[in-house]
């Protein structure tokens, strides 16, 4: 497939021109002009660049990409040692950010909620079907403890629990990533529990002052399974050649 084509496919599917984002989505570097190989990743670092080159890549397709809203725009020291091995050696760059954090099927929040059998899903902010946070519940109401181990059990990484206060929770709402913030939402609307991906140290305190279990999974583990989704569709509907790669990152 041609890789302006498949960009194009890409940036349909995930409806990207919905979102006002902090980076582009998209193609961001272009290399060669048919795709066939794609190394898929949660984040474009030296490390997936050099497992593509090896494997011999047509293009890498993440989630984290390059050109972040606020950062140096010169392209030197480890920008310029990532883009130009991309260029040298053909391979396109494909990011999407937001608009894989939200897609209803193959999303980072609709991936991570089916792994933990979270049910009843529906936006956080209601007013906005764009909503990053989501909302949820569990068919039977569980432990805080249950829920910790199920987290490790799914993402392979403990949790950061701070508790709440509640003995049991039946209503969840998460956001994978960068997510915290969204906790203040939540237990405003009563929700006994919230998951994101990192913690912050005021999250700490909102926890424990208005009742609402938080849980702190890893940026990088809760953010995993949506572009292994997406690599996945590429391979059964388009009958791309697509393969995960997990660099790992505690964080």
């Amino acid at each position: 497939m041609k890789n302006r084509k498949l960009a194009n496919k890409l940036d349909q599917l995930l409806e990207i021109h919905q979102f006002k984002d902090y980076c582009p989505n998209g193609l961001q570097v272009e290399g060669r002009e048919k795709v066939q190989r794609i190394i898929t990743g949660v984040t474009a670092n030296q490390a997936l660049i050099d497992a593509a080159i090896e494997q011999q890549a047509d293009a890498i397709l993440v989630h984290h990409g390059f050109f972040w809203k606020g950062e140096k725009q010169e392209i030197v020291g480890m920008k310029y040692n990532r883009i130009k091995a991309l260029i040298e050696n053909g391979i396109n760059l494909y990011a999407y950010h937001l608009p894989l954090d939200v897609h209803p099927e193959l999303g980072n929040n609709a991936q991570l909620a089916k792994l933990l059998q979270i049910t009843d899903r529906r936006p956080l902010e209601p007013w906005d079907k764009r909503s990053v946070g989501r909302v949820g519940k569990f068919e039977q109401a569980i432990t805080p403890e249950a829920l910790s181990a199920r987290l490790t059990d799914v993402l392979d990484r403990q949790p950061l629990h701070i508790d709440g206060g509640k003995k049991e929770i039946k209503t969840i709402a998460w956001c994978t990533g960068g997510g915290q913030d969204y906790i203040t939402i939540a237990a405003e609307q009563g929700i006994d529990a919230f998951i994101s991906g990192e913690i912050s140290e005021r999250t700490t305190h909102i926890a424990r002052e208005m009742g609402i279990h938080y849980f702190a999974a890893g940026h990088h583990a809760t953010e995993r399974y949506g572009v292994q989704a997406l690599g996945q569709y590429l391979n059964d509907e388009l009958e791309l050649d697509v393969t995960y790669i997990d660099i790992d990152n505690p964080v």
